[in-house]
């Protein structure tokens, strides 16, 4: 089966602190990464098996990954598997980037978020430079908030031009037409991101081709539903997969919506919906 997988292990420690992140970070204990890197390596070993199958994986962790050994050595060893069709991670870009050299650009990407205040603007446009040199492919996006919006205007005009500059719309605000119109300036896609997505009864890829799994290895359609679907390690959550509609009312995370059957999502981010890379031009 054709299988895309987001991977969230417990790690939820992040060397940046930022006051608008729906996560509350915290300082993992020696004891809780050590648990971290035995669910990835776990993780990692699973899918290395699985040559019956493609697979694409997206890691979402709460907190940082790539500052920990472990998600760099899983992203290269992942990405040589010939039966998995892309891995990649979301990332504040804060770690160094030659341990890319030793991963298949072919098959690895990076989603990339500016983070203003946390980092200097110089190091992450450098490092997003060291991207372009290494051949990977990545995507770059910061948080509508309105003190941000000079700094992505100065991104999106830094940035080479075939580098996709995302927005987030800011969790629990609402924008005026006069500041979406702003935001869609520097990113056109940003209307998606605007409003919440009805999703109730609709169909969605969740929980067919798309599934969750946490450090345990228990099965979920999606990050945002705790219904479980089994688990990863006995293959009980197999039979499990189907089309099914979604129960939620809204839905307002991209890693959510994007999988949305109703949204033309698929099509704009054809061969880049992991790592949020358009098909094409963005107008």
């Amino acid at each position: 089966m054709d299988l895309t997988i987001l991977y969230r292990g417990p790690l939820a420690s992040c060397d940046y602190d930022c006051p608008y992140c729906p996560f509350a970070k915290r300082r993992d204990s020696t004891d809780q990464l050590r648990a971290d890197r035995a669910a990835l390596t776990r993780f990692t070993a699973w899918a290395a098996e699985q040559t019956d199958d493609r697979l694409s994986v997206l890691f979402t962790p709460w907190g940082e990954g790539l500052t920990r050994s472990w998600y760099r050595r899983a992203l290269t060893e992942l990405s040589h598997l010939p039966h998995v069709a892309r891995v990649a991670i979301q990332t504040n870009l804060s770690c160094r980037t030659d341990w890319l050299k030793a991963a298949d650009p072919a098959k690895l990407a990076l989603w990339c978020t500016y983070h203003p205040g946390q980092t200097p603007y110089d190091r992450f446009l450098t490092k997003c430079r060291e991207l372009g040199t290494a051949g990977i492919r990545f995507s770059v996006g910061i948080v509508g908030f309105p003190d941000h919006l000079a700094e992505a205007r100065r991104l999106r005009a830094d940035l080479p031009e075939h580098v996709y500059l995302w927005v987030n719309a800011a969790e629990g605000r609402t924008y005026t037409d006069p500041e979406a119109a702003a935001w869609t300036s520097v990113d056109p896609l940003f209307p998606y991101s605007r409003h919440p997505h009805r999703s109730a009864g609709l169909p969605c890829r969740t929980g067919e081709s798309v599934i969750s799994v946490d450090g345990e290895g228990t099965v979920r359609r999606c990050h945002f539903v705790p219904a479980e679907l089994g688990n990863l390690y006995d293959g009980s959550y197999r039979t499990a997969l189907k089309p099914r509609a979604c129960p939620l009312a809204a839905c307002d995370c991209h890693i959510g919506y994007v999988h949305l059957e109703t949204l033309p999502l698929y099509d704009v981010f054809a061969g880049g919906v992991l790592e949020r890379i358009p098909a094409g031009p963005v107008r």
